[in-house]
């Protein structure tokens, strides 16, 4: 018999979801049978993403989000659960980087990364999060209510690699605040872990993967080749499931080996 994973009848919300690996989430997660809540600023790109899901038999909503503003996350988590219902599963995947030497960051440059990738990321978390514990404290008696949030950090919050300092000291700080919140609130039903992308294809990097600087470091990878979207689809929607419920606080590395 076949083994399988169906997340019908959840709600998942993901974030950065107008490109790249958020895009990627989004349709895995509908093609589980999640609805999904796609979110980011660019809302035509959402839109379209929309038309795909939908084509495709799935069923998603479009709402506007810039993690960096507080009422912003305030207003696109109540917007989303008004909609599709209570958010079971969170993908918190937005995030910016710059690359450049450690000695040419200026303020604004830190303030730039660290605002999405770590406040942004955390407040978001935080504003899912606190909605599933008013759900799960208020469960009638041997109900199972929890959740499921899954940050995106990088190999880089764990492997630190030139000229993306800062972008790496972020996601480091991802990783530690997976482990915190899913040291609380793990024991109301709520698993929290993070998945650590190594180098993957996307639309925003795919033309530097044919520069010479960029086939250069192809070649240093363990297997001399980058990831592709479609490589993390497993990885996701079972860390979405109740399949993962013994998997909390978990940072997985999804990198080829290229951090070991």
């Amino acid at each position: 018999m076949a083994y399988s994973i169906d997340l019908s009848g959840r709600v998942a919300l993901v974030t950065g979801a107008s490109s790249g690996l958020g895009a990627q989430f989004a349709r895995t997660l509908a093609r589980a049978g999640a609805g999904v809540v796609l979110a980011s600023r660019r809302l035509e790109k959402l839109k379209e993403l929309r038309a795909r899901i939908e084509g495709e038999g799935g069923d998603a909503h479009v709402v506007e989000l810039d993690v960096t503003n507080h009422d912003s996350i305030k207003a696109a988590v109540a917007h989303a659960e008004t909609e599709m219902g209570s958010i079971d599963i969170l993908v918190n995947n937005s995030g910016v980087s710059i690359t450049q030497r450690i000695q040419d960051v200026t303020p604004g440059d830190y303030d730039f990364i660290f605002d999405t990738n770590v406040k942004g990321a955390f407040f978001v978390a935080q504003e899912v999060g606190k909605r599933m514990l008013a759900r799960s404290r208020g469960a009638a008696p041997g109900s199972f209510t929890g959740g499921r949030i899954i940050n995106i950090a990088s190999m880089g919050g764990l492997k630190v690699l030139p000229q993306i300092g800062v972008y790496c000291m972020s996601k480091a700080a991802v990783v530690q605040m997976t482990r915190a919140m899913a040291l609380e609130w793990g024991r109301f039903g709520i698993n929290v872990n993070a998945i650590c992308p190594g180098y993957i294809d996307t639309e925003i990097n795919h033309s530097h993967w044919q520069t010479e600087q960029g086939q250069k470091l192809v070649a240093m990878l363990p297997r001399k080749r980058v990831g592709q979207p479609q490589d993390l689809d497993a990885l996701i929607v079972m860390l979405a499931s109740d399949q993962s419920h013994f998997v909390n606080g978990a940072v997985i590395t999804a990198d080829d080996g290229f951090s070991i």
